[in-house]
Order: structure tokens, then sequence, then C-alpha cells
């Protein structure tokens, strides 16, 4: 019979822990369920791309876009109180831990930042960038020759 546990999804997790020299900072944040953090998806229509990210738990506040040198830049930044005592009582485990992340894509010297658009609701970021035609560079450049 399977016991339900207050310290984890497994007994042995808090007894057993090795270090994880990779996912570290994602592993604070979220924990376990780092890998389903920022989980995106990204459509292309006939005139432009949507990039639908999952944030779940942050509010609109905690994000910011910033587009430089091509690149899409999403960040999300959380943090929590440090108090061990509160109003709910003495705090005997935190799973929810402060931190930060952020994802790029590149989008394109040819887009600027009135190109975008973006709708954060019920924890989805939706970002719609416009396609844009990449400069063209000719295939042959021919150098005079003086003399």
């Amino acid at each position: 019979m399977l016991y339900p546990s207050i310290f984890g999804e497994n007994l042995f997790d808090d007894f057993f822990r090795f270090p994880d020299f990779g996912s570290d900072v994602e592993k604070k944040l979220y924990g376990k369920n780092a890998a389903h953090v920022m989980k995106t998806d990204v459509h292309e229509h006939d005139d432009h791309y949507q990039i639908v990210i999952d944030l779940p738990g942050f509010k609109k506040e905690q994000i910011n876009l910033e587009l430089q040198n091509g690149y899409l830049t999403v960040c999300a930044a959380k943090g929590l109180d440090k108090e061990e005592k509160s109003k709910e009582g003495k705090l005997i485990r935190q799973e929810r831990y402060a931190g930060a992340m952020q994802r790029s894509f590149y989008v394109g010297n040819a887009v600027t930042e009135s190109d975008v658009n973006a709708k954060f609701e019920d924890g989805v970021l939706e970002i719609n960038v416009p396609k844009t035609e990449p400069n063209r560079v000719e295939s042959h450049r021919y150098i005079a020759i003086e003399g």
C-alpha cells in the first residue's frame, strides 16, 4: 500500500541526494519539475510566427521581453519571502524558490520592437513576430582593378 509523503515524491529524495552538475539553477527554481518549465511551441503562419510559452506561477510584471541584435529574449524572474515563520505557521519544508530563467529566439535584424505583439493570460505568454524578408546579398561582387 502506498502512503502519501509530506517530504516529496519519493521517500529517499532527501536522504540520498546526489549533486547534479548541470541544471542546478533551474532545479533550485522549480525542483524536479524544472524540465517542464518554460515549455515553448512555435507556430508558423502565412505572415507571422506565433511563439507560445508556458509560464505558470508568474505575473505579467515578472516577465520581460527584449529585442537586441536580432534576438528576442524572454526573461522571467520571481522571488519569495525568506521569513521562516508567518501567520501560516513555522515553515518545515520549502519547495518553492526564487530565481530567474530566460530563452532567446533569433527573429532577424529587420524586426523592430513595434512589430512584436505579446499577450500574457492564464500563465501563457503568446508572442507574434512578423515574417520579414532578409536583406539580400548579391551573389557576385566585382572589384574594379586600377591601372
